[in-house]
């Protein structure tokens, strides 16, 4: 059954929402949907006080670890922790409080070369289920159908490992859970990408938790629909804590408290 999972998106230190693909190193600045005047820690308590776990603090670029830290020791053990995670840091963010560290560009190279070598050490180091792998997206022509491809250093470079049902399968011994952005329609707050959520969700191996485009409530049963309940659902900038108009707080503690027979 789709449950909604809660997040903190920081950049510069700030609780902000931003459009997935305007994240750059050069020239302007992202575009930014939201940018918070409370500290991470006020939504991190939030979360805490209803009991909302499995959610996920998103590092965009540095300067965000103390800010993140600061999340974390609210909630130790409600969440995850991603951006810049290696195997270097990987068992440091664990004892500081994380459930699990989410790691998407290290394990790649410089050129988008996916390093399968890397994610087993990481596994070997602090454990598969305490592993995340983040593998958002973007989609991709191809001659005989839809695909997704992963993207990293911020959803700018496209990689060599597309979102297959057997790219799951394999990369699933080496970690407990996946977290897939949409990153073409992050932070549009337009609707989800109902292919991917049914691509994913007829897979449905390890939980899996969806983010992307989620503009209101109908959003989230059509994730519940499409993916047959195999998806969790994370609500960034229509969500009414982050400045947005189309989806309450309090609406997403009411769809988590659902019983399946009223879905």
């Amino acid at each position: 059954m789709t449950k909604f999972r809660p997040c903190i998106d920081l950049h510069d230190g700030q609780v902000k929402q931003i459009v997935g693909g305007t994240l750059t190193d050069t020239g302007v600045g992202p575009t930014e949907n939201f940018v918070s005047d409370r500290e991470p820690s006020w939504f991190a308590e939030l979360y805490r006080k209803n009991n909302l776990t499995g959610g996920h603090v998103i590092q965009l670029g540095a300067g965000n670890s103390d800010a993140a830290r600061e999340a974390i020791s609210i909630w130790p053990g409600g969440l995850q922790i991603g951006g810049g995670i290696n195997i270097h840091n990987a068992a440091e963010w664990l004892e500081a409080g994380a459930s699990h560290v989410i790691v998407t560009s290290w394990l790649f190279d410089e050129g988008g070369t996916f390093l399968e070598n890397r994610l087993r050490e990481l596994a070997s180091e602090i454990g598969r289920e305490n592993i995340v792998v983040d593998l958002s997206c973007r989609r991709v022509a191809t001659e005989k159908d839809t695909a997704w491809t992963v993207a990293m250093n911020r959803w700018q470079t496209l990689t060599n490992l597309d979102i297959t049902h057997a790219t799951l399968e394999a990369l699933a011994e080496w970690c407990g859970e996946y977290l897939i952005h949409a990153a073409d329609v992050e932070g549009l707050c337009q609707g989800i990408d109902a292919d991917l959520v049914q691509h994913l969700g007829e897979w449905a191996g390890i939980p899996m938790t969806y983010a992307g485009g989620v503009a209101d409530m109908e959003d989230l049963r059509l994730v519940q629909e499409k993916s047959g309940g195999n998806l969790d659902v994370t609500v960034g900038s229509a969500l009414d804590i982050f400045g947005g108009k189309g989806v309450t707080f309090d609406q997403l503690l009411e769809w988590n408290q659902r019983t399946p027979e009223i879905l």
